[in-house]
């Protein structure tokens, strides 16, 4: 029996070991892991990890200079508000494969959802580090708030649509691992996921911009509409197209190793659907603004210094990668796309920090003062950038994320 036993552990030792190196020995594998990323990486971490603890220790002054007036800075400016729309691409993608059909989109499904799912985990991380106390995560949804408020529902909808996200997500990491027993399982449920994903994301991503509509007189007029909501929502949706597009490119560019010809071989096809849905969804969002500003009659806004920079938002980071987006799918030109994809999703961080940081408490004496965070406070965002970047990469070179395993195509 001993015997037995300890063969069975060395055989598991020997599997998991080797799906952990790749089929690489350790000498072998140690010389991968030294690489221009990996060496910068190690930097910031050496770096960041130390401030992180010395946040944590000695506490929010020490790395940030938010205050009552100013309480958000780029933890949650960056990380939660603009990570957010971002992480819809599980949502998104998900959605328009199983519900709607779109099978053509089959090599992306799974990429999109493991960004998703990295995209709300480590918002929660940001979250986490700007308010501190770890232990405490579930005051939200059992003890703080109610059920009347905006953030008992934020709350509840992100740690729901986390665990939905990773059992969708479960089917990768279950033939990694080789389980059909449980593999079987886990495409049963798929579907009853992805509603799931849907109710809770169009739910918690108009909520984010709901926060705001208690502030009036905090965000400035032409950021703040009734139709936030409508406005998070909406441009949450061309957003996750967009960021599916950037980070199947960045794959392409730096990690094809990861990928199989299927994935490959559709990327500039699949680019260009993902392009077309995308620019109809920001001139839908565009035209919304324009609602927005129409509404309250803040025409005469515009003029202002923020009423030129938020012309700048509107008209140079949303119509302007809209245009591209339509030039590039009218013309068929994946390279036009990919450009205009990556200049949107610079405009959803730019809209986002504009709302949570630049436009909050804008007549203010210190505004502009705030706005210029610390070197603190941008590198544990840089360490935390550089982290989610780490394991994403860990996930595609193991996981059949962007390829598909030979030995469960029946399955697929």
């Amino acid at each position: 029996m001993s015997n037995g036993t300890s063969i069975k552990t060395d055989n598991f030792r020997s599997k998991f070991m080797d799906k952990l190196l790749m089929g690489m020995s350790w000498s072998e594998y140690s010389k991968t892991l030294i690489t221009p990323f990996n060496i910068v990486a190690a930097l910031i971490l050496s770096i960041g990890i130390p401030t992180i603890a010395i946040r944590f220790m000695y506490g929010l002054a020490t790395v940030t200079h938010a205050s009552n007036e100013y309480p958000w800075g780029l933890f949650l400016g960056w990380g939660l508000f603009g990570g957010v729309p971002l992480s819809a691409a599980g949502f998104v993608v998900g959605t328009a494969y199983y519900i709607f059909g779109f099978k053509g989109f089959k090599p992306l499904v799974r990429l999109a959802i493991l960004t998703g799912f990295l995209g709300y985990l480590f918002a929660c991380l940001y979250l986490l580090t700007d308010l501190g106390r770890p232990w405490r995560i579930y005051y939200p949804m059992f003890i703080g708030f109610g059920t009347a408020s905006v953030l008992f529902l934020v709350a509840w909808h992100v740690a729901t649509y986390l665990t939905v996200q990773l059992l969708e997500f479960s089917e990768a990491i279950l033939e990694w691992v080789k389980s059909r027993r449980v593999y079987k399982w886990a495409t049963m449920i798929v579907i009853g996921m992805t509603i799931a994903g849907i109710i809770l994301s169009t739910l918690h991503q108009s909520a984010l911009g709901a926060m705001f509509l208690l502030a009036p007189g905090k965000l400035h007029p032409l950021w703040y509409s009734p139709f936030l909501p409508h406005l998070f929502l909406s441009s949450s949706i061309y957003a996750a197209l967009c960021m599916v597009i950037v980070v199947s490119t960045l794959i392409a560019r730096f990690l094809r190793g990861a990928a199989d010809n299927n994935f490959l071989g559709n990327l500039d096809r699949m680019t260009l659907g993902l392009g077309k849905g995308a620019c109809v969804a920001m001139f839908v969002y565009f035209v919304l603004k324009l609602v927005g500003v129409a509404h309250d009659d803040n025409w005469y806004l515009l003029s202002s210094p923020y009423g030129k920079w938020f012309l700048v938002e509107i008209l140079g980071f949303v119509l302007l990668p809209a245009a591209i987006l339509t030039y590039g799918v009218k013309n068929s030109s994946a390279g036009v796309v990919r450009f205009g994809a990556f200049y949107a999703v610079l405009g959803i961080i730019m809209n986002r920090m504009n709302v949570s940081i630049i436009a909050f408490n804008w007549n203010l004496p210190e505004h502009l003062h705030h706005i210029i965070p610390p070197w603190r406070e941008v590198i544990v965002v840089l360490t935390l950038v550089t982290i989610h970047i780490m394991i994403f990469r860990w996930i595609l070179n193991r996981m059949p994320v962007v390829r598909e395993d030979p030995e469960y195509m029946e399955y697929h």
